[in-house]
């Protein structure tokens, strides 16, 4: 896992609509890049409703939203419209830039061992570096962290 002072890994990857995002078209600005495991689960949509209902804080802290998980820009596009997202949802298929940054690795459930998505949080400076890490996020009072953080 990154830590924060580190030069955030570059990336291009496809949003919702296949449109490329890349993390140099927000130079300048804070970038809050979060990964999830799956669209349309219960700790999934409420980390994404949670950052939707403080998209007027976070924008006000200068941050701008980017969310990141191996669904489809199809999958992408329905979760968008059930829950009114306002902000986009980029798609990385084979986990490249979870690897990048850390947020792929072992994971149990039940007491099954597998690989996957580590729900984690990176808030990019407008420098390019990383200014603070949340390496495994508990959903509850996250987004509250993170305006923290962006006003420290």
């Amino acid at each position: 896992m990154l830590e924060a002072g580190q030069k955030a890994p570059a990336f291009s990857l496809k949003d919702q609509d296949g449109k490329t995002v890349k993390l140099s078209d927000f130079k300048g600005q804070q970038v809050v890049l979060y990964f999830y495991p799956k669209d349309n689960t219960p700790g999934c949509t409420q980390e994404a409703c949670d950052f939707r209902d403080e998209a007027g804080a976070l924008r006000k802290a200068g941050a701008v939203v980017l969310g990141v998980s191996m669904d489809s820009e199809a999958s992408h596009q329905k979760f968008i419209k059930k829950f009114s997202l306002n902000f986009p949802l980029l798609v990385d298929e084979d986990h490249a830039v979870a690897e990048k940054y850390g947020a792929w690795g072992e994971k149990s459930m039940y007491g099954k061992k597998f690989m996957g998505l580590i729900r984690s949080t990176f808030l990019i400076g407008a420098d390019g570096k990383l200014k603070k890490v949340w390496p495994k996020v508990k959903v509850d009072g996250h987004v509250k962290e993170v305006l923290e953080a962006l006003s420290a």
